[in-house]
């Protein structure tokens, strides 16, 4: 017998697993430096086992709530709207969680501010305060990011004078704004391609990683894909240069996005446009847009340097762990080569990303928003450095133009798995912090028997 579900249950699960997430996060997250706690004290341990419960608890949520979207009487794209606004609304008061990067974005907006050059010198250039919290492997490298969100983050160090609190508020502010964005272009973008706009919604914006990591850890790309999906939305409504800007201040966000610009081309192509024709507009609108954006932030063009920024040594990028695995052969053979087995599997990863790139395009032309969501994800999984939250890269534009119902099944599974793959305070996990989460995450599945049993005994009851 089914789970009785619908959707009122779904908004209260999720809103007691992000709640969850919030109380938590308040002594696991990755908080200031004056605050964090050490990770085996009480506090810090019941942090832990209650972030794992919540994150539970919202997947099993959203996974309900899929239920509803591909049922017989779906929610409306509005409903679904007011769901992700009250599973969101515990969150915006958390403190960051699963990464300090937000830390870092607010000392590269003091150094724009304090026209440092944000590109050669990483965060210890500026000191201080905000220096101090950033992660250490972060501290000496420049940003690679581009003007577009250094210009904002810039702004945004103005505003609050370098407060962290205000920062961190500001930040996140900016990042519900770009998940605003995603929400409101993905039923577009779904119509367009023949798909389900509440299903493209549940995908793609009630996603759990879109509430763990691009509102709780304010990552700067949902404003990159806020922007891509402005764009594309515009570039589908007839409207292609507008959509070629749009797509390239998303790209001068974080540079990933710059493939939305094949897809505005191949957008016009299809509208029966002259290619040459579409082919040059678009690239004038992005030439123009990128040295206008630029001359307005003042950065310069140093980002396109600093995209080769250093990788984590315990970054778990499938051309990382080769290259590792790799070079530990070497090492153990006595080979004078074992230092150049990374960058040897960073290259073949590149190459491999360009040549299925043009494979993707290839055989889906046709279909250029779902070309684009396959091409973005192949850029994140074939990479020298991969995070949980760059699998929304792809993700994103894979809900609102997958062809079918199995694909997009495949695609929710991959989320669950990697909504718990990070832990809240951003750091590497030592086996008694793994030990605590595994605990929190199985007295969530603990507490949704009980409860499904609960449900279950009044209908068994009237069939004794």
């Amino acid at each position: 017998m089914a789970f009785p579900v619908d959707l009122r249950r779904c908004q209260v699960l999720g809103l007691a697993g992000t709640t969850c997430l919030a109380l938590g996060g308040g002594t696991a997250g990755a908080l200031p430096v004056r605050d964090l706690l050490a990770p085996s004290s009480a506090r810090a341990s019941l942090g832990l086992v209650g972030v794992y419960f919540g994150i539970v608890l919202l997947i099993a949520a959203w996974a309900l709530l899929g239920r509803l979207v591909h049922g017989p009487r779906p929610p409306t794209p509005r409903a679904l709207l007011l769901v992700l606004a009250v599973w969101a609304a515990p969150l915006l008061i958390a403190p960051p969680l699963f990464s300090r990067d937000v830390y870092s974005y607010l000392a590269q907006g003091a150094m724009v501010d304090a026209h440092m050059d944000v590109h050669a010198y990483g965060p210890a250039r500026l000191g201080g305060p905000l220096a101090d919290e950033v992660a250490p492997l972060w501290r000496h490298t420049g940003a690679p990011y581009g003007p577009v969100f250094l210009a904002a983050a810039s702004v945004l160090s103005g505003l609050t004078r370098g407060q962290v609190p205000a920062g961190l508020l500001g930040m996140r502010l900016l990042a519900l704004l770009g998940v605003a964005l995603m929400a409101a272009a993905l039923p577009r973008l779904a119509r367009h391609s023949g798909a389900d706009p509440s299903a493209a919604l549940w995908l793609g914006a009630l996603n759990p990683l879109v509430l763990l990591h691009l509102v709780t850890g304010a990552h700067n790309d949902a404003i990159m894909l806020g922007l891509l999906g402005a764009g594309l939305v515009a570039a589908v409504g007839r409207r292609p240069v507008l959509g070629a800007v749009l797509v390239t201040l998303a790209a001068l966000v974080k540079a990933p996005a710059v493939l939305g610009l094949a897809a505005v081309v191949a957008l016009r192509l299809l509208a029966g446009h002259h290619p040459a024709r579409a082919v040059l507009t678009t690239t004038a609108a992005a030439a123009a847009t990128t040295v206008a954006a630029t001359a307005a932030a003042g950065t310069g063009y140093g980002w396109i340097r600093a995209l080769d920024t250093p990788v984590s040594p315990r970054n778990w990028a499938l051309t990382s762990l080769l290259g590792r695995a790799t070079g530990a052969l070497l090492t153990r053979l006595g080979s004078g080569l074992a230092p150049l087995a990374v960058p040897a599997w960073h290259l073949l990863g590149l190459v491999a990303t360009a040549a299925a790139v043009v494979v993707i395009w290839a055989r889906l032309r046709p279909r250029p928003l779902y070309a684009l969501g396959l091409s973005l994800t192949a850029v994140a999984a074939l990479g020298p450095a991969i995070r949980p939250w760059y699998a929304l890269w792809g993700l994103f534009l894979i809900a609102a133009a997958a062809p079918s119902t199995p694909v997009g099944h495949r695609t929710a599974t991959a989320t669950a798995v990697l909504a718990l793959a990070v832990l809240p305070g951003g750091g590497p996990a030592d086996a008694g912090q793994l030990v605590l989460a595994v605990c929190g995450g199985a007295l969530g599945v603990v507490v949704l028997w009980q409860a499904h049993q609960a449900a279950l005994a009044p209908a068994l009851g009237r069939t004794a």
